[in-house]
């Protein structure tokens, strides 16, 4: 071993070891998905209360056979970019289908959420420029903010007031501003305050972005946060996913025609990534059917999860994600433990991804999973804590 490959080794290691001493170390575990709320690990099978699969059109039998349909006539990739020979006709159905569904003028798909976000701050803004972005914003809006080079500043988890302030400190010293958030907060589960956002973005002319990764397809009738509101909240700048409610893979950004053409030219995360394969543009292109034909489907999961957060005397949800905090990486990681024992699967989220002391078991529901299996669920978490409380 070379002296730089052996120093690396030893960067590796120590970082490893101080992850260990923190309890902040993942690993990856093989996981076999047999249906939406199903898994088996090490011959065990669990029931999943964790996974983004809102719908259970993943495992949706339309949605499968539109990505098998769509593999055998057309393959299992695109070959290139969207800008060269990856303009396969079932993403431009999509775009137009998504615009349709969001009440845009056009749609961009990228290949995931997370290029998404990488790509539209950083092709709006720049070094004279200002973003600002709740603090509690998906890890991948953070990243496009600090790519972009404008001046970032960060605003408490739904402070409009301080919002304000920072916009009006620093909004007449920047070129354009924009305003960064989440429509449903993928940890918390809650919404961000859509009509006093926007309110602000028309006062202090800043554009807002709004990421509803975790809004599509569960609330505001199947058509995300925006719609939870009355009159709709619609952002000029609608991003989100197509791998969680959704059931397949991708991301997009819903606006207006001049945007979106701006963007095919400029988002290095489109113009230099090659495109989704047809099996994934096709089994959106499903699930889309299914979210707008359903609206019972779509109500479901915020049943459960309210269902589950009344039996444990929690504050009712208005999305279908539920943390239960519980401060230390050691007591989530214990609790998550304790529940694989009872049969269900609920990863410890653990800082960064949460902040610091709020480390926490994130629930989230699905429209396959039964009742009777979320009221065991509670009656299981429900002893678990009365024995860590007892224990303490």
């Amino acid at each position: 071993m070379t002296s730089a490959a052996a120093s690396l080794e030893r960067f590796a290691a120590d970082k490893l070891s101080a992850l260990d001493r923190k309890s902040l170390r993942r690993r990856t575990v093989e996981t076999r998905h047999r249906d939406a709320v199903h898994v088996e690990r090490d011959g065990r099978s669990l029931i999943n209360v964790c996974s983004n699969d809102y719908l259970g059109l993943a495992h949706h039998p339309k949605v499968i056979e539109a990505a098998r349909a769509a593999t055998a006539e057309w393959g299992a990739g695109s070959g290139a970019s969207r800008l060269v020979t990856g303009g396969h006709p079932l993403l431009f159905q999509l775009e137009r289908r998504l615009a349709a569904f969001k009440g845009t003028e056009d749609c961009i798909v990228f290949g995931s959420g997370y290029l998404a976000n990488l790509a539209i701050t950083p092709a709006l803004a720049g070094p004279d420029d200002l973003v600002v972005i709740d603090s509690l914003a998906h890890a991948c809006l953070h990243a496009g903010a600090r790519l972009s080079r404008a001046r970032v500043e960060v605003f408490r988890h739904n402070d409009m007031g301080q919002l304000r302030s920072l916009l009006a400190e620093h909004r007449g010293e920047a070129r354009h501003a924009m305003i960064l958030t989440d429509g449903v907060f993928s940890m918390d589960g809650d919404f961000a305050p859509l009509p006093e956002i926007l309110a602000l973005g028309e006062e202090f002319d800043a554009w807002t972005l709004v990421d509803d990764a975790h809004g599509i397809g569960v609330v505001g009738g199947g058509r995300g946060s925006a719609h939870a509101f009355a009159p709709p909240a619609a952002a000029p700048l609608q991003m989100g996913t197509l791998s969680k409610a959704m059931g397949s893979y991708g991301g997009y950004l819903c606006a207006s025609e001049r945007v979106c053409e701006l963007l095919r030219s400029r988002a290095r995360p489109l113009v230099f990534t090659t495109a989704l394969p047809p099996a994934s543009a096709a089994a959106a292109l499903a699930a889309l059917d299914l979210i707008a034909a359903d609206p019972a489907l779509c109500e479901r999961p915020l049943d459960l999860a309210q269902r589950f957060a009344g039996k444990l005397g929690l504050s009712r949800p208005v999305s279908p994600v539920v943390p239960v905090i519980l401060g230390s990486e050691t007591a989530a990681l214990a609790a998550s433990a304790a529940l694989e024992a009872e049969g269900f699967l609920v990863t410890a989220i653990r800082p960064p991804t949460v902040p610091p002391g709020t480390a926490r078991l994130r629930f989230t529901f699905s429209a396959a999973h039964e009742a009777a299996d979320i009221d065991r669920l509670a009656a299981a978490l429900k002893s678990i804590l009365q024995q860590t409380e007892a224990a303490e």
